[in-house]
């Protein structure tokens, strides 16, 4: 073997190597496989950030690929697509069957504030325990991206009234959602709209949403709460559907906390709190202060999932 051919066989075991631990594939440069051509490829990435050209794929690198694909995410949304959408972890996609998913670089996306979450672009890809459950006491998506910028705050996904999924950014971030570093760095998590309040009912009427459901005697912590709203059947199904992606994405296990009797769980869960638990939760579940999502059967409803 000449030294040349060393140099370059060398620099595809790198590159392939790099990919392996950072979560990139030759695609992403626009190649099939870990050869030559690749090497040629992250050289005229190089060349046009002014990067050293040296064909190597090294973190510097990946991390300049990994944020211009994330300005611009939807335009790398592969062309055959198995189902409608597609959800995102460390700039790879993963399908989704529902019908109504916008990603945030998407004409009318919601997007999560930078400085709202903790940043790991271009990073090895994060290890990921569990999905948080919330519901947002607002009356839309929309209007709970508005509060979550106000407040400095940030969350993956978001459900609005008619099921339209949102995702605000890529799930390789840890979104601030949770209350504490403990509980935000292992997991993500969603708001599913609902302003909670029975006198909110006339507006969701009005605008054409239709009526929600009424909880009542639902308690949590031993506490019983007085009448609230509950989720659309839409939104149920929303759900589903993006917990069957999420966990195909992440690996995250179709768990949840559950109480003597085999059912979901009412009260919190020291195990989830100290990232003990892999699985699916709700706020509760994490925090003693919390009631969200009061009413949401999670072991049933996974249950669904996995017979799906």
């Amino acid at each position: 073997c000449t030294q040349i051919g060393k140099t370059s066989m060398d620099k595809n075991f790198y590159n392939e190597a790099s990919a392996s631990k950072l979560g990139w594939d030759p695609s992403w440069f626009g190649e099939k496989y870990f050869d030559d051509k690749l090497t040629r490829a992250v050289k005229v990435f190089q060349r046009a950030l002014g990067l050293i050209a040296d064909g190597l794929c090294g973190p510097a690198t990946f991390r300049r690929l990994w944020t211009n694909r994330q300005e611009n995410i939807d335009v790398h949304v592969p062309d055959k697509c198995q189902y409608s959408n597609y959800i995102v972890f460390n700039g790879n996609f993963t399908h989704i069957d529902w019908e109504k998913v916008v990603l945030w670089s998407e004409p009318n996306g919601l997007k999560s504030k930078r400085g709202t979450y903790y940043d790991y672009t271009g990073r090895p890809k994060r290890k990921i325990r569990y999905f948080v459950n919330h519901w947002d006491v607002c009356l839309s998506s929309k209007s709970c991206q508005r509060i979550l910028d106000m407040r400095g705050i940030s969350v993956h996904f978001l459900i609005d009234n008619d099921g339209t999924i949102y995702q605000t950014m890529d799930m390789q971030h840890a979104g601030w959602h949770a209350g504490s570093e403990r509980t935000n760095r292992p997991s993500i998590g969603v708001e599913i709209s609902n302003a909670y309040y029975p006198k909110y009912q006339d507006w969701y009427i009005k605008n054409g949403f239709g009526e929600r459901p009424i909880i009542e005697k639902a308690y949590i912590n031993g506490n019983e709460l007085g009448p609230f709203m509950g989720f659309y059947p839409k939104q149920l199904e929303a759900l589903k559907a993006l917990w069957k992606a999420v966990h195909e994405s992440t690996g995250i296990p179709y768990e949840t906390p559950l109480n003597q009797f085999g059912k979901t769980s009412n009260y919190y869960e020291q195990q989830v709190a100290y990232g003990k638990f892999k699985g699916f939760v709700s706020h509760y579940h994490v925090s003693k202060r919390k009631i969200d999502c009061a009413g949401l059967d999670i072991k049933a409803l996974l249950d669904e999932v996995k017979e799906d």
